[in-house]
């Protein structure tokens, strides 16, 4: 485990610290905690992000479903007669 250093205002720190004493752990427990619940907020986001531009990329290139297509198979969901997923045809 490394060590880095941080400097925190005065309000955050009293936070830190009370947080630390409620949950009865040390205050690099729950700056580790926090932390690794950003990074894992980040890289979700990151993803999101990156799902978006190829969703753009794929609008751009003419790969595209009609709504009305898209709106009777979401109709068809729990029937009998429930359609596939429609495709771009691309």
């Amino acid at each position: 485990m490394s060590v880095t250093t941080v400097r925190l205002q005065a309000e955050v720190e009293q936070h830190l610290e009370a947080i630390a004493g409620r949950l009865h752990r040390s205050k690099g427990w729950v700056i580790n905690q926090a932390l690794s619940e950003y990074i894992e907020k980040q890289q979700v986001e990151q993803e999101r992000w990156n799902q978006t531009l190829e969703a753009m990329e794929s609008a751009a290139q003419g790969k595209i479903v009609d709504a009305s297509e898209v709106h009777s198979w979401l109709n068809s969901w729990g029937t009998d007669s429930e359609q596939d997923a429609p495709g771009s045809g691309k």
